[in-house]
């Protein structure tokens, strides 16, 4: 038994090595268009022009018809991935006969389109669920499905083509399980149909939020960090804590919560800031585990942090039908909880080992000020979401001024070759994210059509009439579980199509329950035993990617109780008068500050395990929503702060000499 967990122990760090060693995203996306052929390059140069034309068209001049807009952007996804993916470099055999497959592919995307945009008026007056589905229809419909699950498998991961595997099995199976997830079943015509022409099926909203916001964001992103205003992030997070007690962890923190704003993605967080930031750390005097779980934690908490976030913030907006600029405002304080835990617990650490604010170890960078006009794109593009432009222009007018902004400097000026690099870049980012959002349409379409989203429901309600937070638990696990085996998006797309329904129908707020949900889906990036962040860094700080997992998971821990706090406290999320939300503010920095000292064991000393203890007891408390909870934690909070001072300063006095 001890052999079989060494040897799991030892594959888990091989695997955090070979992930750490990996070129950052853009090195890798640099080389690739460099040394691809010459055929390959300017096919996709061709079809990143006719993308991003087609894009700016639907939103500057005038919108398409749905059924002519939608295939066209999920056929042009398709191709771009197979021929930035093609099967030759994939296999381990590099057989060019792998190219009549990807033709194959690439001729069936083509088929696809073209059925779709020669008959897109005759759609618009079919009837789903009477209309017979043709031969020629059914045969569209597989090739679309099988296109989608070979790019999930291709550029996605193993584990959501696998998911989606299983989903389809439930609607040919599900017939044959007794108890409570029986299904009577569905024929093959049916199922093409539901999966092709569905509201819920693969061109429903998440493909939908692909097409109309996301493809502009990830482009915008990309032209930020390449015109400068990603290092300006990182290095000013760097500076802001350099001479502080454990500078580098703090800069940590602060580099992966500002690149996280634009990027959205921890592990490309991880690859970007953790090669500057864990080294320091480690050198400051932090355990190699210690700095790996902190830059972990901290770039996956990019994907909470307004006013970017993750991309399933935007498919949440598009859900609930309210505005982006709501999601981003109600995130404010659950991320600012969730920094400032890190944050708190870095300085406690810190505090414990006994660094103090100048280790000797510094950051030395380019001076920040000359450079911070190139942050502009990115205040220009919270001022135009607040002021309520919609999301694509906002985009769109950035990702220009990012480009004039970007010529200032011959530092920054891009050449049209860099122009159109980073533009295929950026399209290249948006084709991989329109795969699994189009998967997750499989999944939506069986577990709806199943009546399985039902089920749950039921056995969460019931779960409720007992207890909510036994039923918020379950719900909880369930999409834990889900974010352990798929990217953010697909674990909360699925996540919302099985419990949101369950939870809001005990009398929690639609958008309570899904940032709920969207929470546990991204923490469960750092989850183990599947948590890629935390490897990432492990290989990186040479540390064990196991124990790095668990520290990892632990100094998270906020992440794990806010989500319970905001459902008893909905003012968390700004749904409340001005008053409640103030109240829950200080509550939840109060807890999250007795939290961060518990996980660390320090407060003004080192804690013993019952007053680490204690203080998870009162951080808990507090999340209680009762007046008298708020009273009992505010003075557990006063008691435990001031014993720990009075008795840290009396040993203070004693350790002195007379």
């Amino acid at each position: 038994m001890s052999n079989e967990k060494e040897t799991k122990v030892s594959a888990l760090d091989a695997k955090a090595k070979a992930l750490a060693n990996e070129e950052d995203e853009d090195t890798k996306i640099a080389k690739l268009l460099k040394n691809m052929p010459k055929w390959r390059f300017y096919s996709l140069a061709v079809l990143t022009v006719i993308w991003t034309v087609f894009q700016l068209y639907i939103k500057l001049v005038k919108p398409l018809d749905p059924w002519f807009q939608l295939p066209l952007h999920m056929c042009l996804a398709l191709v771009v991935v197979w021929l930035y993916n093609p099967m030759v470099e994939k296999s381990k055999s590099h057989n060019k006969l792998w190219w009549i497959y990807d033709i194959f592919l690439i001729a069936s995307s083509c088929f696809i389109c073209w059925f779709f945009l020669s008959h897109a008026e005759q759609l618009n007056y079919r009837i789903f669920n009477v209309d017979v589905m043709t031969t020629t229809e059914v045969i569209v419909a597989v090739l679309l499905v099988i296109n989608v699950m070979e790019a999930v498998r291709r550029v996605v991961s193993m584990s959501l083509f696998w998911v989606i595997c299983f989903f389809l099995a439930y609607a040919w199976f599900g017939q044959y399980i007794p108890g409570l997830f029986r299904f009577s079943g569905i024929s093959f015509p049916k199922l093409m149909e539901v999966l092709m022409y569905g509201e819920n099926g693969i061109f429903g909203s998440p493909l939908v939020t692909s097409l109309g916001t996301l493809f502009y964001f990830l482009v915008f992103g990309t032209f930020f960090s390449n015109c400068g205003g990603g290092g300006v992030l990182i290095d000013g997070g760097m500076k802001l804590s350099d001479k502080t007690v454990g500078g580098p962890a703090k800069a940590a923190v602060i580099s992966s919560g500002l690149l996280g704003m634009v990027s959205g993605s921890a592990i490309a967080n991880v690859s970007t800031t953790g090669v500057l930031t864990i080294p320091l750390m480690k050198k400051t005097g932090y355990d190699p585990e210690e700095a790996a779980a902190v830059e972990s934690v901290a770039s996956t908490g990019g994907q909470i942090m307004p006013p970017i976030m993750g991309a399933g913030a935007f498919i949440m907006a598009e859900i609930i039908g309210v505005q982006y600029a709501q999601i981003a405002a109600a995130a404010v304080l659950p991320a600012v909880a969730y920094f400032l835990a890190v944050f708190i617990l870095v300085h406690m650490i810190a505090k414990k080992k006994g660094l103090g604010k100048d280790s000797g170890v510094h950051y030395e960078g380019k001076p920040i000020l000359p450079r911070v006009y190139r942050l502009l794109p990115i205040i220009v593009l919270v001022v135009m979401i607040i002021m309520g432009y919609s999301l694509p222009r906002s985009a769109i007018y950035c990702t220009i001024f990012s480009i004039i902004i970007a010529a200032i400097s011959p530092e920054t000026r891009m050449s049209p070759r860099k122009l159109l690099q980073t533009l295929m870049d950026g399209v290249r980012q948006a084709a991989n994210i329109a795969i699994p959002t189009a998967a997750c349409g499989i999944m939506i379409g069986i577990v709806v059509n199943s009546g399985v989203a039902v089920k749950i429901a039921k056995l969460i309600g019931t779960s409720g009439e007992g207890s909510l937070f036994i039923a918020l638990l379950i719900a909880a696990l369930g999409c834990l579980l889900l974010g352990m085996a798929l990217p953010t998006v697909a674990a909360y797309l699925i996540a919302v199509t099985l419990f949101a329904s369950a939870i809001q129908g005990l009398g929690i707020s639609a958008l309570v329950t899904n940032m709920f949900i969207f929470y546990f889906g991204v923490v469960a990036q750092i989850t183990p035993p599947v948590c890629l962040a935390s490897f990432t860094a492990a290989g990186i700080a040479g540390a064990s990617a196991w124990k790095t997992g668990w520290k990892a998971f632990s100094f998270a821990i906020t992440a794990f109780i806010v989500p319970f706090a905001f459902v008893y406290r909905p003012a968390i999320l700004l749904e409340g008068t001005m008053v409640e939300i103030i109240i829950a503010y200080c509550i939840v920095i109060a807890a999250t500050y007795l939290l961060a000292c518990g996980i660390a064991g320090y407060l003004f000393r080192p804690l013993k395990m019952w007053e680490r203890i204690a203080c998870y007891v009162v951080a808990f408390i507090f999340i209680l929503p009762s007046s008298m909870s708020d009273i009992i934690g505010i003075a557990g909070c006063a008691l435990i702060m001031a014993y720990c001072f009075m008795t840290g300063k009396k040993n203070a006095n004693k350790a002195q000499p007379a």
